[in-house]
C-alpha cells in the first residue's frame, strides 16, 4: 500500500526561494506539490518561468494559480516578497494546517523594531503567534500553526556565534561582516548585471534588519543578546553566504574550549559541519563546499585571547528553501535529511 502524502503549497513560487521549494519538493518522498501561487504568472506552467525545472516529470502539468484559489493543505510554504504575507494570512490560515514562511515579516518580537525593520507588519500584525525556529537550536518542535523561519545572513552568523555564547566563552562585544550573492536579493533586484560584474561592494554597513534578528535569536537561544557590529557585502556570484565573526575571548577559557563548544553544539546535527581543524585555506568553510547543498560549513580559528568564527552556506537552501523543508520534515514527524541535498554542486 502506497505511503499517504501529506499536500503541500507554496504561495510565492515564482521568485528564487519560491523555485527553490519547488524544485526540491518535486524529490521529496512524503509530500504531494498540491498549489502554486504566482498572480502575475497565473496560468503560466511553471517550467516557464523556471526553466531549470522544465525536464523534471513532476513538473509536467503544473502551473501557477492566484492565491484566492488555493485548496486546503496541510503545509503552505510563505515565499511571498516580505512584507506581502501579512495581509494574505488570513487566506493562508484558513485553508493550510500550518504555515513555513521564508521572508522576514514574523522574525522579531520586539514591537519597536517590527515598526521599524518591518513596516507593513507592524500594520497587519498575525492573529497568532509565530514561532521562530532555528532546527539545530531548538529543543523541540514548535507546537503551533505558524513557523517563521531565519533570515540568510542572519541565520549564517547565528550559526557562527551559537557556540561561542552557548558555552560563555567570549566578550558580548562581536564585529560580523557577512557576504552574500546577488541572488539574496530577490528575483526582482534592480541591480544591473554589468554593475555587479567583477565587482565586490558595500551593500549596509549599519542599520541592517538582520541585526535585531541576530540579537534576538542569540538572547532567546543562549541567554547572552551580543553588542553586534553587523555589516555587509555584496559578492558578484550567484549564490551563497559568507560570514566572519571576530570576537575576543574571556579571561578564563581557552582554545581547547573553544574547540569543545563547536563539536558539542553540532554533534548530531546533519545539517551544520564543523571543520575541526582546517590549516589551508580550502579547508575553511566556502561557498563550493556547501552551494547547492542543505550543509552549512563553521570553523574557528583562536590566537591568543582573539577569535575568528567562519561560516558558510547556500542562501537559497541552508538559508532558505532547504531549511524551511528541513522544519516541515522534523513538524511533520518525517526523517529530518528527507529530500534534502547534502553534496554541493561544483564548478
Amino acid at each position: 500500500m502506497a505511503e499517504q502524502k501529506i499536500r503541500v503549497a507554496v504561495a510565492g513560487a515564482s521568485g528564487y526561494t519560491g523555485g527553490e521549494v519547488i524544485r526540491l519538493l518535486l524529490d521529496h518522498p512524503h509530500v504531494e506539490l498540491a498549489f502554486l501561487s504566482a498572480e502575475r504568472s497565473a496560468g503560466t506552467p511553471v517550467g516557464a518561468v523556471h526553466p531549470w525545472l522544465r525536464n523534471h516529470p513532476g513538473a509536467a502539468g503544473l502551473k501557477f494559480r492566484p492565491l484566492a484559489e488555493l485548496e486546503e493543505v496541510d503545509v503552505a510554504f510563505g515565499c511571498l516578497p516580505t512584507g506581502t504575507l501579512p495581509a494574505r494570512l488570513p487566506l493562508l490560515a484558513e485553508r493550510a494546517k500550518r504555515v513555513l514562511n521564508l521572508a522576514g515579516d514574523f522574525r522579531l518580537r520586539d514591537p519597536q523594531e517590527v515598526k521599524e525593520h518591518y513596516p507593513k507588519t507592524a500594520a497587519d500584525p498575525a492573529s497568532e503567534e509565530f514561532a521562530y525556529y532555528v532546527p539545530e537550536l531548538s529543543d523541540s518542535v514548535p507546537q503551533g500553526r505558524f513557523i517563521n523561519l531565519p533570515g540568510c545572513m542572519a541565520v549564517a552568523t547565528i550559526y557562527a556565534l551559537y557556540p561561542l555564547f552557548a558555552e560563555s566563552l567570549v566578550l558580548p562585544q562581536v564585529v560580523v561582516d557577512a557576504k552574500t550573492g546577488s541572488s539574496g536579493g530577490g528575483r526582482g533586484g534592480s541591480e544591473q548585471p554589468a554593475e555587479r560584474s567583477g565587482n565586490f561592494r558595500v551593500h549596509k554597513l549599519h542599520g541592517h534588519r538582520h541585526t535585531p534578528e541576530i540579537r534576538q535569536a542569540l538572547a532567546e537561544f543562549t541567554g547572552t543578546a551580543p553588542d553586534l557590529r553587523f555589516s555587509t557585502h555584496s559578492m558578484d556570484v550567484p549564490r551563497g553566504i559568507m560570514v566572519t565573526a571576530y570576537s575576543r575571548l574571556r579571561p578564563e577559557a581557552t582554545a581547547l574550549d573553544v574547540k569543545r563548544a563547536y563539536a558539542k553544539a553540532y554533534v548530531g546535527k546533519p545539517f551544520v559541519r564543523v571543520r575541526p581543524a582546517p590549516k589551508a585555506p580550502q579547508d575553511f568553510p566556502m561557498l563550493k563546499a556547501v552551494n547547492g547543498s542543505n550543509v552549512a560549513e563553521v570553523a574557528i580559528a583562536v590566537k591568543g585571547d582573539q577569535c575568528v568564527a567562519v561560516a558558510a552556506l547556500d542562501n537559497l537552501i541552508k538559508g532558505a528553501a532547504g531549511q524551511a523543508i528541513q522544519a516541515m520534515n522534523l513538524v511533520s514527524g518525517f526523517d529530518e535529511t528527507a529530500g534534502l541535498p547534502r553534496t554541493a554542486v561544483s564548478p
